[in-house]
């Protein structure tokens, strides 16, 4: 599937693309937004083991984001005590350019899992609108600890029927 304006491809991730998607998540802004991340994000081992995991695992939904044939991110849907969630990363380069909204947009078509639910900082206002945009509502508050902050924070919950 493409974005005419910005030439956005998804592609089922494989193994291979496990080494760039890596990469995003050791910035520190997008850590500090994500939030909830693991305890040593630059544990380059532990990433590639779980999410070589989670490749072969049926209920994950994953692909990989590609713009003018660059990977920039990846969106999947993964199940979490029971309830089909969503999550996505985005090279930073490509905030604010309609890169994870397509993506989303993308993945919720091509998956029929209902509801769905997101979860996401307090005060990640770029990715609140994201799911806002693809139709989440907002219908809830969850404390958690946020590894990225090493400190407890709010998150918002979202939910699209």
């Amino acid at each position: 599937m493409f974005n005419n304006k910005l030439n956005i491809h998804l592609q089922k991730t494989e193994v291979s693309d496990l080494e760039n998607l890596f990469q995003f998540q050791l910035d520190q802004d997008a850590n500090y937004l994500a939030a909830f991340t693991p305890k040593d994000p630059a544990n380059k081992r532990a990433y590639v083991e779980k999410y070589t995991k989670l490749l072969s695992d049926p209920t994950v939904n994953n692909f990989t984001i590609v713009v003018d044939g660059i990977i920039v991110g990846s969106v999947a849907k993964f199940v979490m005590e029971g309830n089909a969630e969503i999550t996505y990363w985005i090279d930073k380069k490509y905030w604010g350019k309609g890169v994870a909204s397509y993506a989303l947009k993308y993945l919720l078509e091509t998956e029929d899992s209902r509801p769905i639910f997101a979860r996401v900082a307090f005060d990640n206002f770029g990715s609140q609108k994201v799911l806002e945009k693809c139709g989440f509502v907002k219908i809830g508050t969850d404390r958690g600890y946020a590894n990225a902050r090493q400190m407890e924070i709010e998150e918002f919950i979202y939910k699209l029927n």
